[in-house]
């Protein structure tokens, strides 16, 4: 199977009129040239299996549609999308931030999905969906360190209480280094696709690994590549993998309020 990880920066784009007139202009400007970019991109690649971090779910600057949607209903995905923030998060009442999101879509059927928060940082949800052989979280963590370390130890709670083989996808905002990860890895046992750490951010001269796919033993990785992409600021990550077994068992988590969006 082919997963490709993308923080597409809400459709935003890159450098070139990103902060014209004032810095940052960008985010406030029309997305929809830039998202039928990457469409295009990611139908050349043509993955079984997206993450995507940093999704506009509705939002005047994409004239009130979902990215995620959109890219699904284009290139016929399943998929299921969530803001970034809880209820509970005064970020989640401001114009144009509450429809920030993160998202997973699938060629394959989702049989489950469940929405998690992490108690700290602005940025604070996981996703969990589960395949037939594989559970994959997407996140987006912390810019402050403490947060992500908190973070990553909830997280190590959800994976431990996982019975499928696991991938944990998104972007870690290790700016530290993969120093960060080692405690987190060696308690959970998962490794790292990207082998040689090579970078992904930015994409116009790429220097910081903080990006991640990781995955648990059972899973195989065939090829890894970041593609010399520049429709965001961060370069987007292919991973081939096979899974080695089928697992025997299935986490039940509890899904919340949410509801688990396919298309017809």
């Amino acid at each position: 199977m082919r997963l490709l990880l993308y923080n597409i920066r809400y459709g935003t784009g890159h450098k070139k009129g990103f902060h014209l007139p004032i810095p940052y202009a960008g985010f406030f400007k029309k997305t929809a040239t830039n998202l039928q970019r990457i469409i295009d991109f990611i139908r050349t690649v043509n993955p079984d299996i997206i993450g995507l971090v940093e999704v506009d779910s509705g939002s005047y600057r994409a004239s009130n549609t979902c990215q995620a949607e959109q890219i699904a209903r284009e290139l016929d995905y399943h998929f299921v999308v969530e803001t970034k923030y809880s209820n509970t998060s005064l970020v989640h009442r401001m114009p144009i931030i509450r429809q920030q999101s993160n998202a997973l879509l699938s060629r394959d059927e989702i049989i489950d999905c469940s929405f998690h928060y992490f108690s700290q940082g602005v940025k604070r949800l996981i996703i969990k969906a589960e395949l037939e052989q594989v559970a994959i979280f997407v996140v987006h963590l912390s810019l402050k360190f403490r947060h992500r370390q908190n973070q990553l130890s909830q997280l190590y709670s959800l994976i431990k209480a996982t019975q499928k083989e696991i991938i944990v996808a998104g972007d870690f905002n290790t700016f530290w280094g993969d120093k960060e990860l080692k405690l987190f890895l060696a308690a959970t046992g998962l490794e790292s696709a990207n082998v040689g750490n090579a970078p992904s951010h930015p994409s116009h001269a790429p220097y910081r690994e903080i990006d991640y796919i990781l995955h648990s033993p059972g899973i195989r990785i065939d090829d890894f590549f970041i593609p010399d992409v520049k429709l965001s600021d961060h370069a987007p990550l292919v991973c081939d993998f096979s899974c080695l077994s089928a697992s025997s068992g299935k986490h039940s988590a509890t899904a919340g309020n949410r509801m688990l969006k396919q298309l017809p």
